[in-house]
């Protein structure tokens, strides 16, 4: 018996000592185990910093590009187009030669008038000349006053004659000015809707080609009615405001003009003001009848707290945002905001430039969650300009 207790005793010392062994070998990776804990409780998060700068006050709307002036070209005369002197979507000056009618028949007429004119201006000089006569012989009591009367009455005919007669040569030197059909404006022209040798008539309401003014192009566009007040306010004070142009998507800038109009009235459907900008439009980027996301300058803030809008979240209290502080613990602050353009937007209180901000895992944090925060990419303004360059 007291062999067999011996041995037990053995067999349980070396037990003990084995466990002893065992946890002393695994010490190490349970205290690294325990280091890595809090970092894997951690919440992977993307951060940007808010910054300091200026934000433009925009009023953005929908816009068509509208033509200064669109003109159907039509002619004045009838007879058949004997030759047209432009292409179709061709850049024409004002006065330019568009098309020529077959001059001959008003050639002709304008001789007739111009024979008619001569004939009866010799009938006048010799009414004004016996006149003078009839006179002479008057104070020689040779005639009767009767006859001095009926010369001068003749004298008058002859002279209306000869006024109409100008007027019928003036008329016909027109029309034969009309045969030359010209641009009234500079401006695009569209496709042609006659061809050279067919007949047209004076004023046909189809018209030769029609020509739109798109150097300089304006852009209509409205805006809410709540928004005029500040656009008045700066026109008042002298300022030109600045449009932009963008592409259907909002990211291609097409052109920068200025606001040069205001309507006279709001429309009581839509509580919106109709405005008019304009465009220089060289490149002739803006076409007439596009569609294009318009935004209007009214203002610029300057030296305030731009921060991501990605990092705006809204709640039942209103706006918010999480701000990372320096021990990587995202702390939640209720923010008042500004105006926004692109991917910023104005904070006006709760956050100061170069704090740090969660914009991508949100949806994982909570008031005092920790986080591992990694840098996000900056923010992309509203649109950049996509034009070829030279």
């Amino acid at each position: 018996m007291r062999v067999i207790r011996q041995a037990g005793a053995l067999l349980g010392g070396g037990g003990l000592a084995l466990i002893a062994l065992a946890l002393l070998l695994n010490a190490p990776d349970n205290q690294a185990a325990e280091t890595r804990a809090p970092l894997s409780r951690r919440v992977a998060v993307s951060v940007a910093e808010a910054r300091s700068g200026d934000m433009d006050q925009l009023v953005t709307a929908l816009g068509t590009v509208t033509p200064r002036a669109t003109v159907t070209v039509r002619s004045r005369v009838a007879g058949p187009i004997v030759d047209l002197h432009f292409r179709e979507g061709q850049q024409v000056e004002k006065g330019a030669l568009l098309a020529e009618i077959d001059p001959r028949p008003f050639e002709v007429a304008l001789a007739q008038a111009r024979g008619a004119l001569a004939r009866d201006r010799a009938l006048l000089d010799n009414a004004r000349r016996d006149l003078a006569r009839y006179r002479e012989l008057l104070a020689q009591d040779s005639i009767a006053p009767q006859q001095v009367d009926a010369q001068t009455a003749l004298l008058a005919q002859y002279e209306g004659s000869v006024a109409a007669d100008q007027a019928a040569v003036d008329q016909a030197a027109l029309n034969l000015e009309f045969t030359r059909i010209t641009a009234p404006i500079a401006g695009r022209v569209g496709l042609r809707q006659v061809d050279a040798g067919n007949l047209v008539a004076a004023n046909d309401a189809q018209g030769l080609v029609t020509i739109t003014a798109t150097r300089p192009i304006t852009v209509v566009f409205a805006v809410p009615a709540d928004k005029l007040p500040a656009i008045r306010a700066r026109l008042a004070a002298g300022a030109r405001l600045a449009v932009e142009a963008f592409d259907r998507d909002g990211r291609a800038l097409l052109a920068r003009g200025e606001l040069v109009s205001l309507d006279n009235q709001i429309d009581v459907a839509t509580a919106t003001l109709r405005l008019r900008a304009e465009f220089a439009n060289d490149d002739e980027v803006l076409f007439p009848n596009q569609f294009v996301n318009v935004a209007l300058h009214v203002d610029t803030l300057s030296d305030v707290v731009l921060i991501p809008t990605a990092a705006v979240q809204r709640g039942q209290d209103g706006a918010f945002v999480y701000v990372v502080d320096a021990e990587r613990v995202a702390r939640l602050r209720p923010v008042t905001l500004g105006p926004g353009r692109g991917d910023e937007v104005v904070a006006l209180s709760g956050v100061a430039a170069g704090d740090t901000l969660v914009v991508e895992g949100v949806d994982k944090l909570h008031e005092g969650s920790p986080v591992e925060p990694a840098q996000a990419p900056p923010a992309r303004p509203l649109a950049e300009d996509t034009r070829a360059r030279p």
